[in-house]
């Protein structure tokens, strides 16, 4: 393909997109638009609004996020991003191939409305749909293994071999990072939680980035937490933006072990290391050992202080005397784009490249 490729990784909280041949992204944005009553016609309907990027800090109410839970809710919010991406990077160079990483719940619909978007509203000249988690593997060097990744709306585990899919291994839960958020807004404003608000909006996300972890083992750290003199840990105080001073709660700084022991926090279903360990059974007997010691987390939760080593433990005394593995970077929470990077320069992936022209003999006879 072309010696660069845009690549555009829309996740359900951030988007991800630059250049391939890059270490990281070169923008990452938070994946919210809002809508916003235009001069001319101020009414509340769907027609009369204007959409824009971001939150509007004067109508902070109107803002919603495109893609909920891996499923894309709105179109139109999603053209205005991609355009948006496009256009910045439209202003800087040549009219690059994009390679759009898609969810593996998606339905064909949802292939054929994003085909439409990209050639018949943004003129892109050519295409790639790339497995989201397929993209993951890559990124971490393997093609053999077992990708864990969790992020803000959903947490997907998905056996390879030989970088193919081994699809009875496949695991979707729908808890993530958004229902992490929703415990520590409830948590921390009981009543007057509002998810709106963007004060608080700020103070979870303060919490989560400097304050929770995820213990090795959650009892022997609420007891740890029960014996300590009053103010004798200082890593519980907080500042909230405003300056006042509070006191977090053990299980507030331990929201994370949600991840493992999703009962504690109300919540349904296997933990992600059940998940994991599932996944691993529900493969040929064969290649359980392989699969168990090339394990590869991936997503924003992943980076959590203390994630993949309770990974690594749970897995590692499941599987023994199997020798278990996780190949954990430091840029995980990029996977996805990273490994889109290096698919652009695929030969492999030839085949799979849609043109403008093709689409338009395919799909508009």
């Amino acid at each position: 393909m072309s010696a660069r490729t845009i690549i555009i990784d829309h996740g359900s909280a951030f988007l991800k997109a630059g250049l391939s041949g890059w270490n990281e992204p070169q923008l990452v944005l938070p994946s919210v638009v809002n809508y916003i009553p235009c001069r001319e016609n101020p009414g509340p309907s769907y027609a009369r609004r204007r959409v824009s990027l971001g939150i509007d800090i004067c109508r902070p109410d109107t803002f919603s996020y495109p893609v909920q839970r891996g499923r894309v809710i709105n179109w139109e919010g999603v053209e205005h991003i991609w355009s948006f991406i496009l256009e910045k990077h439209r202003l800087e160079h040549e009219d690059f191939p994009v390679i759009i990483t898609e969810s593996p719940l998606k339905e064909p619909v949802d292939r054929q409305k994003t085909l439409e978007i990209l050639f018949e509203l943004l003129n892109v000249p050519s295409v790639l749909l790339a497995d989201q988690l397929e993209m993951s593997l890559y990124s971490s060097g393997l093609l053999t293994g077992v990708v864990v990744d969790s992020g803000c709306g959903l947490t997907r585990v998905q056996p390879f071999h030989l970088g193919r899919p081994l699809r009875p291994g496949a695991t979707t839960l729908e808890f993530a990072g958004q229902d992490l958020s929703v415990y520590l807004f409830k948590s921390l404003f009981k009543e007057d939680y509002n998810r709106h608000n963007l004060f608080q909006l700020d103070t979870v996300a303060s919490t989560q980035m400097r304050k929770c972890y995820v213990p090795q083992n959650l009892g022997d750290e609420l007891d740890f937490y029960q014996n300590l003199p009053d103010g004798a840990d200082e890593r519980n105080s907080y500042h909230l933006p405003d300056g006042t001073a509070v006191e977090l709660t053990p299980m507030q700084r331990l929201a994370p072990e949600m991840f493992f022991s999703p009962q504690v926090f109300g919540l349904q279903g296997p933990s992600l290391a059940q998940a994991a360990m599932d996944s691993i059974e529900a493969c040929e007997a064969s290649l359980r050992p392989l699969l168990a010691s090339h394990v590869a987390p991936c997503g924003g939760n992943t980076l959590y202080p203390g994630f993949t080593m309770r990974l690594y433990q749970l897995l590692a005394s499941h599987f023994f005397p199997t020798k278990a593995s996780v190949f954990a970077g430091s840029n995980r929470h990029f996977s996805v784009w990273l490994g889109a990077s290096v698919v652009a320069h695929l030969s492999t992936y030839k085949s799979e490249w849609l043109t403008k022209e093709e689409y338009d003999e395919r799909f508009r006879l």
